[in-house]
């Protein structure tokens, strides 16, 4: 489907995901109106205009995710809104003020806007699988994770996973408000993004594989599942564009833990000093399985692991966050 003639939002548009989403639509031809905090940062704006397409038909916008409004004006007049806004870091003082405000109230503003404008078809917001596999249900190698599974937000609390507690609500508030508010909404739900960087800052997911390549000692006992940037960028296009498209898809290429991330690597990179051993003595944290039915479904064909991994770290030497 060519996006020739048709406009489309993208909230939070400087951001990881956003921008390869930003990247992509034009690419398709299609007008973007893309919201970023503040015009004036060219850490935000300028990897943007200099995309194919961004003198002509990218227009940027000043919005705050807490501002009441914010985006009635960018929304109006869009076919399609991707809401991609949505703080992702783990270093937080306080997790509501920082995490939990901005996910929740911001969802429901955009979601507020697209109420109010009538040009609006569809709705596509980035979850997470923050937002799927985190409740008490056991998370081990015959286990198939798929897009019903709902994260507990008390256990989130218990545990004090303020990410994956913010992620949970916001989606919860999400379906209900659409749900009221008859608006057709799709959410996508990546897990962690790797991949090449667009914007010339490090966000979170990339800092992990950073981490791993940059002299750390050791590495975490962790598994999740990782899926490449572009895959999620590309599902969120389909989720808008596919007329059957509806609920929640699961975005998972491979569930993996830190060990296999440090065995791949040390095959692409023989001679980068890697993490020999993990950062405590417990049995590995277990994988376990992410149906990919519905995305496959959807027109997913994901990109393996490997060259996730090669192509985040080729593009952290090249963005100079690290001399190997």
């Amino acid at each position: 489907m060519s996006g020739s003639g048709k406009v489309v939002c993208v909230t939070g548009a400087s951001g990881y995901i956003a921008s390869w989403l930003v990247k992509l639509l034009l690419n398709k031809g299609y007008t973007v109106k893309a919201t970023v905090r503040d015009l004036n940062d060219p850490k935000k704006t300028e990897h943007l205009r200099s995309l194919d397409g961004g003198t002509e038909r990218l227009h940027l916008f000043r919005a705050n995710l807490l501002e009441d409004g914010a985006f009635d004006a960018v929304v109006d007049g869009c076919e399609g809104v991707f809401h991609t806004a949505s703080p992702f870091y783990h270093a937080v003082t306080d997790p509501q003020a920082e995490l939990i405000d901005p996910a929740v109230k911001g969802t429901l503003n955009v979601l507020g806007s697209c109420a109010k404008a009538s040009s609006v078809k569809k709705v596509v917001v980035t979850s997470s699988m923050a937002a799927v596999a985190y409740n008490r249900k056991p998370r081990t190698p015959d286990v198939v994770v798929d897009e019903s599974w709902f994260s507990d937000p008390e256990l989130c609390k218990e545990t004090k996973s303020w990410y994956v507690l913010s992620k949970t609500l916001a989606e919860e508030a999400a379906w209900k408000f659409v749900k009221e508010n008859k608006i057709d909404m799709v959410t996508v739900n990546p897990a962690m993004v790797i991949g090449p960087l667009l914007q010339p800052t490090l966000n979170t997911s990339a800092a992990v594989v950073l981490d791993l390549i940059n002299g750390k000692p050791t590495f975490p006992n962790a598994t999740f599942g990782w899926v490449h940037v572009k895959d999620v960028a590309y599902a969120h296009i389909l989720a808008y564009e596919v007329s059957s498209a509806s609920g929640r898809y699961c975005l998972v290429d491979r569930v993996a833990h830190y060990s296999e991330h440090v065995k791949i690597l040390q095959e692409l990179y023989p001679n980068v000093h890697l993490p020999e051993k993990c950062a405590d003595d417990k049995p590995f944290v277990p994988v376990y399985q992410v149906s990919k039915e519905k995305t496959k479904s959807l027109g997913i064909d994901y990109i393996p692991l490997e060259v996730s991994l090669k192509e985040t770290v080729e593009s952290l030497k090249e963005k100079k966050f690290v001399d190997l």
